[in-house]
């Protein structure tokens, strides 16, 4: 229970490298738009923030699909993903983010939800967002935070529209969050309540528990033919920074790679005011973006 809190709350809660900038600095500047949508997922609806480079006449725009953490929402840990999702516009490159079931605008309850919805639910995104004007559908890739950092490493191994992958603290297992505690809570009740300190309860079912640990990522991953830049913080205490060496040990792209943040903590320090390691980590999201996509 105290590792799924401790996971949980850094989710939500959200190198000084030679040669890099600590600010984002776009090679042409691009005006954005942002339009808050749903997605038609069959018997309930996705929410979903597009945000769409402006200008570039006659351009066909690559696009990312962002998957937010256990306990978090589509804008994610201190409003992370709302403030890279213009850089990432101005840049040239699109994004769709998205609750995912149970989550922020979600009216759907939790309890139906498993890595396998999640997955699901990252494939529609990506389908809705191929098909709008001026995205290039063949330039689709996937971007996961932590627990979403997972999501979207199954994602790629099972969809092959993903041709770019990049998690922030990645998790590789998920045993933090389908905890054995929660597990024997879950068989015996049918449900485990998780509770947190900023959000209501979320249910989790027996079948997620089941199927979290019927399901090997990185093996599913490794199917994927897709580069993954795995990007971790040097003091995160919630996803081992070594983590993403496994994430890129299990790559099948020779391009794959990592890199780790000096001082970052799990959410690359967004809630301390200052926000270096931060920008070097959008700075680093639209390089890779960039030149993958």
């Amino acid at each position: 229970m105290k590792m799924i809190k401790t996971l949980a709350a850094l989710a939500l809660a959200g190198a000084v490298l030679a040669g890099c900038s600590s600010k984002p600095e776009p090679v042409e500047s691009l005006g954005y738009q942002e339009t808050s949508v749903s997605i038609d997922a069959g018997t309930y609806q996705i929410p979903a923030v597009v945000t769409t480079p402006q200008g570039g006449a006659g351009s066909a725009f690559p696009a990312i699909v962002m998957l937010h953490g256990y306990g978090s929402t589509k804008d994610e840990a201190g409003n992370g993903y709302k403030i890279a999702a213009p850089e990432l516009a101005k840049k040239g490159i699109a994004s769709i983010r998205i609750d995912f079931m149970g989550y922020g605008d979600s009216t759907v309850d939790h309890a139906d939800y498993t890595i396998d919805v999640g997955v699901r639910e990252a494939g529609l995104a990506a389908d809705y967002i191929a098909a709008l004007p001026g995205i290039d559908p063949a330039r689709i890739g996937v971007l996961g935070w932590s627990k979403g950092g997972a999501v979207a490493l199954l994602a790629a191994g099972r969809n092959p529209v993903f041709k770019s992958v990049l998690t922030w603290a990645g998790a590789s297992n998920l045993s933090g969050v389908y905890s054995a505690g929660g597990y024997e809570a879950a068989r015996r009740n049918g449900v485990y309540v998780a509770e947190f300190d900023w959000r209501g309860p979320l249910n989790l079912s027996l079948e997620a528990f089941e199927v979290a640990a019927g399901t090997d990522i990185l093996a599913e991953f490794s199917r994927s033919a897709a580069p993954v830049l795995a990007i971790a913080g040097s003091e995160d205490t919630a996803v081992p920074p070594e983590t993403t060496e496994q994430i890129r040990a299990a790559s099948a792209n020779a391009a794959s790679r990592t890199l780790i943040i000096p001082g970052a903590d799990h959410t690359f320090n967004i809630f301390t005011g200052d926000m270096e390691a931060f920008n070097v980590l959008i700075n680093e999201t639209i390089r890779w973006f960039g030149e993958t996509l």
